[in-house]
């Protein structure tokens, strides 16, 4: 049996589509690799093991390029990378806050995954006032007044 083009380009296509129904991220790089086979079939007349060999290569280079070159941040680790990123941010408080108490304060764009965070003071603070967070210790936000 030989395959031709558009069966690559018609197979690229129900891959990528498949990927709104398994959302792993992985079915649209073998569809955009079927879409390139589709391309070089397209071009060059191929025997259908020289298809297939070409289609694992142009799947495997895609998947590997997105692991390695375009999403290399998805594999780092965050660990002392909060301190600088949310020093001096400013947001507002959303329960109250006393000294040696916990309050919750809330921001505008989330940092690190998520918009509200635990937060300590040194003084009292009322809910709703605009503070700055001054230090980072372990996972509570040490915050202050916003001037």
């Amino acid at each position: 049996m030989q395959l031709e083009w558009w069966h690559w380009a018609v197979t690229g296509i129900v891959l990528i589509l498949s990927e709104l129904a398994v959302p792993a991220f992985v079915l649209v790089w073998f569809g955009l690799g079927a879409l390139l086979v589709a391309l070089l079939v397209a071009f060059a007349p191929l025997g259908l093991t020289a298809q297939l060999a070409a289609w694992l290569a142009a799947s495997l280079v895609l998947i590997v390029l997105w692991f390695k070159v375009f999403r290399p941040e998805r594999h780092k680790t965050r660990i002392g990378m909060s301190e600088p990123q949310m020093i001096g941010e400013v947001g507002l408080l959303s329960h109250d806050v006393a000294p040696f108490g916990r309050g919750e304060v809330r921001f505008q764009k989330p940092l690190l995954g998520t918009d509200t965070w635990p937060c300590i003071a040194d003084e009292d603070i009322r809910a709703g006032e605009r503070v700055r967070v001054i230090a980072v210790e372990g996972s509570l936000l040490k915050v202050g007044r916003a001037s």
